[in-house]
C-alpha cells in the first residue's frame, strides 16, 4: 500500500494515524520533499482525472488565471503540493481524500 501526500497535511496525519491504528503498513510519498514522477502523476490522472487537483488549496488560489488552465498533469508535475491529499493505493484501489468511502476501503474493507 501506498499514500501518496504531505508530512504537514492534517488530513494525510490522519489517515496515516487509522492505518497504523487498524495495523494497515504502507509506504509515504512526500510531494514535497520527494515529489511526483511523471508515471505517478499519469497513473493517478488516469484513476481520478481533474478531480486530483485541489482547487480549494492555498497553492491553487496563488496561481495565476492562465496557469490555471493547464492540464492537471501539467500542474501537479509543476506544483505537486496541488494533489488532492491523500491519494492510497494498492494493486488496482485506488482512493483520493480521507472521508468516509476511503476509511470504509482501507480501515474497515480489505
Amino acid at each position: 500500500m501506498k499514500l501518496i501526500g504531505l508530512k504537514t497535511c492534517d488530513t494525510c496525519r490522519k489517515a496515516r494515524k487509522a492505518l497504523s491504528d487498524a495495523g494497515r503498513t504502507y509506504d509515504v510519498v512526500d510531494v514535497r520533499d520527494d515529489g511526483l514522477d511523471d508515471s505517478t502523476i499519469a497513473m493517478i490522472i488516469a484513476q481520478f482525472g481533474a478531480a486530483a487537483v485541489n482547487k480549494a488549496s492555498t497553492t491553487w488560489r496563488g496561481l495565476s488565471d492562465a496557469e490555471k488552465t493547464a492540464s492537471p498533469e501539467s500542474l501537479l508535475l509543476d506544483h505537486p503540493t496541488l494533489l488532492k491529499r491523500p491519494v492510497i493505493y494498492d494493486g488496482d484501489v485506488w482512493t483520493i481524500g480521507w472521508k468516509t468511502d476511503a476509511q470504509t476501503q482501507w480501515i474497515a474493507g480489505d
